[in-house]
């Protein structure tokens, strides 16, 4: 289970101005069929309308039409295809990201901290073409990059199966 007080998502665009900010609102879960941590299955489900740059006007214009659609599209979506373990505590996670209604394959990496506790950090990161999802347009007398970055910072406190070591 991710608890989403100590968790964040934030994401950040190259632009002429600083077009920075977080997520409020969103849930997101990840299981395992076994203990074998490649069938982990990540859902990442975010509030569009949640967007928070500290600026009112960025804030909305990021809502609106010509970006997120928050009012036509609310929900941002991630759901992981396969898990791939590339280090000790590291992974490569391939899914469908959707914005907007337009779902496309995504790659995310993960970096894996256990405490020993049940309760793991996982810091994960990706990035993706805003155009890809049909966010053309810009903000008037603004450039702005067509990457988007994006950073999760997730802890999960295990909630059933067997301790981990």
């Amino acid at each position: 289970m991710i608890s989403p007080e100590h968790s964040s998502i934030k994401f950040h665009v190259k632009a002429s101005v600083n077009i920075a900010g977080k997520f409020d609102e969103w849930d997101a879960a990840l299981t395992f069929t076994s203990l074998d941590e490649t069938t982990g299955v990540l859902e990442i489900n975010i509030q569009a309308a949640s967007v928070d740059t500290g600026s009112g006007l960025k804030n909305g214009k990021l809502k609106g039409k010509d970006f997120f659609d928050a009012e036509r599209n609310p929900v941002i979506m991630f759901k992981s295809t396969k898990f791939v373990q590339t280090g000790p505590h590291a992974f490569e996670v391939d899914g469908e990201f959707t914005i907007r209604g337009v779902p496309n394959p995504e790659k995310l990496t993960l970096t894996v901290s256990r405490k020993g506790t049940g309760i793991d950090e996982i810091k994960g990161a990706m990035v993706f073409n805003r155009k890809n999802y049909g966010m053309n347009k810009g903000i008037p007398f603004i450039s702005i990059a067509d990457h988007v970055d994006v950073q999760f910072h997730l802890r999960e406190k295990q909630v059933s199966g067997p301790p981990q070591t």
